[in-house]
């Protein structure tokens, strides 16, 4: 399929004929006075380097030219089509756990890796079905919405690691129930939701989000990934993590916790080890699921066609500046546009196209994710900015715009790797400190103060000028100042504190006596007064107690896995 971008631009091709008829009128009145000055054939005789059909070729040169540079003004395209085509399949929504526990190499190569293989071997084998992609730990979002563009699932597939979610932990719940909202609202569809996990919920409410997405015609399926023996988790520099008390984590698999909630939500549990063929049971268990007519729309991407008219009219161009006027009487035998000649100026005008082509690949993707972050469709915005990084990993206007659309996203994590990632590329240096003091404010957000004072210096040091930043930097600098104080208040009550408990315990007996004594002497006012503001300060102290041992603990704070 071939289409303009622009077609307005060309109406401007109306000009061709309007100067090929002004040209033409000039060239009759100049005809008309050389008749004048005697016989056209003697004057031929009189003036033999003058050539009759060398100023025509060369106007026509140059009005191809024009008419090559309008066409590439209108950018044509080719290659792209939109079809919307009706499909019998199921909508399959995987819910991978990224938490550091999935490290752990008890399943080779390790416990993430072989998930990942397993997943894009699932994908291989969907033809019409849907699919769309969660990574959870301690918090949960959408890596891919549900599609059927298998090449962007694998793409968002390789992306994937721990360090995309701060918060860690394992919150299966939120995980299930944000992949139950996920879903089209297409009715009779089967409906799968895959979770991927090591079974480590800290959270809980699993077995509750999964009987909530079977009332909503879901079903759930665990994949069960490690060994119930357990394996440290790897930290990359050849040391095992560690909890709080120094001991090595030796996370399991609690097979269980997967059977409990793949039987809440109406599915089946699968092992996932180095021997079994779990592969094979899950497209079992996946046919078993009500296949049902959806309609897909299948987007193709158009292909720049202007560079083709871009090296026609170069070519043009070159022509005609080499064609002269007149005849020249030393280079009339010289032909410059020769069988080797022509043959070499086409090799060289290809690698030209060639090279040009190639940079305009990413540039579209860019432009196009562009548009798309415009209209605020952030995560589709994503998929275009990931494909011109795939096209060209050092565009640092990818990373930088995939790094704003993860942003916008709260895909913090992943945000700030894209960012740090277009600081090291980009050459521009506003450009560069616009991406430092993105980084700063979402370190600001995160209340990570030292982090983002940094970031804003480097902004400044590129650009000066900038009030924004300026701004940002004189605010954190005083929440950070703030949050110091606080520490350092809290720490000296603690100090406080814990010494006048150790001063109240080596009070000898002599001056608990004389206190005693003194007490004796107080009058009866004081002593009522002092009597109701212990009881007082009891009461609140043990609904303090009350409201603390009610409050569940999160694991999120004391699990790192």
């Amino acid at each position: 399929m071939f289409r303009f971008e622009e077609p307005a631009y060309l109406y401007f091709l109306a000009v061709i004929p309007f100067i090929a008829l002004v040209r033409w009128l000039l060239d009759r009145k100049q005809r008309k006075k050389l008749k004048l000055f005697g016989d056209p054939e003697l004057l031929r005789q009189l003036m033999p380097d003058v050539s009759r059909w060398r100023p025509a070729v060369k106007f026509w040169l140059l009005q191809a030219a024009l008419a090559m540079l309008i066409v590439m003004m209108a950018r044509p395209q080719m290659g792209t089509r939109i079809s919307h085509d009706k499909r019998t399949g199921i909508e399959t929504i995987i819910a991978m756990d990224i938490s550091n526990s999935m490290l752990a190499e008890d399943v080779a190569p390790s416990r993430l890796d072989r998930t990942k293989m397993m997943v894009e071997n699932l994908v291989d084998n969907f033809t019409d079905d849907k699919i769309g992609l969660i990574v959870f730990a301690g918090d949960a979002f959408v890596q891919l919405p549900i599609t059927s563009d298998y090449v962007s699932a694998k793409m968002f597939l390789s992306d994937i690691h721990p360090s995309l979610i701060a918060t860690q932990g394992t919150d299966i719940a939120t995980a299930i129930n944000m992949a139950a909202n996920s879903f089209t609202q297409q009715q009779g569809v089967g409906k799968a939701i895959i979770v991927v996990t090591d079974g480590e919920d800290h959270e809980g409410g699993a077995l509750e989000a999964a009987k909530d997405a079977k009332k909503k015609g879901m079903r759930v399926y665990v994949l069960g990934v490690g060994s119930p023996n357990g394996a440290p988790i790897p930290m990359g520099n050849g040391d095992y993590m560690k909890d709080k008390t120094g001991n090595t984590v030796m996370t399991k698999l609690n097979e269980d916790m997967c059977r409990q909630i793949a039987e809440a939500g109406g599915g089946a549990y699968i092992h996932v080890d180095n021997n079994s063929n779990a592969q094979q049971q899950l497209d079992n268990e996946l046919s078993k699921l009500a296949k049902k007519e959806m309609q897909s729309t299948i987007y193709s991407e158009y292909d720049e066609q202007f560079q083709a008219f871009g090296v026609i009219a170069l070519i043009l161009l070159i022509i005609e500046i080499c064609l002269f006027d007149r005849k020249n009487p030393i280079a009339k035998h010289i032909n410059i546009f020769g069988s080797r000649q022509r043959a070499t100026l086409s090799v060289v005008m290809l690698l030209m196209a060639s090279t040009v082509a190639v940079a305009q690949t990413d540039r579209q993707s860019v432009r196009k994710g562009n548009k798309l972050f415009r209209s605020e469709q952030y995560d589709q915005a994503e998929v275009a900015y990931r494909k011109a990084i795939e096209k060209n990993q050092r565009n640092p206007q990818a990373h930088y715009n995939l790094g704003n659309s993860l942003m916008a996203q709260k895909k913090d994590s992943a945000a700030v790797q894209s960012l740090q990632k277009a600081t090291e590329l980009e050459t521009s240096k506003i450009r560069k400190a616009m991406a430092y003091h993105n980084m700063g404010v979402i370190c600001q957000q995160h209340k990570m103060f030292g982090e983002a004072i940094e970031a804003y210096k480097s902004a400044l040091r590129l650009n000066p000028k900038d009030d924004a930043t300026r701004y940002n930097l004189e605010l954190c600098k005083r929440q950070q100042k703030n949050q110091q104080n606080q520490k350092q208040q809290q720490d000296k009550d603690q100090k406080d504190k814990n010494g006048q408990d150790k001063k109240d315990e080596k009070q000898p007996n002599k001056d608990k006596q004389d206190k005693k004594n003194n007490d004796n002497k107080m009058s009866k006012e004081n002593a009522e007064q002092m009597l109701n503001a212990a009881m007082q300060q009891e009461k609140s102290t043990q609904q303090r107690m009350k409201k603390a041992m009610q409050k569940p603990r999160s694991a999120k704070l004391d699990k790192e896995w």
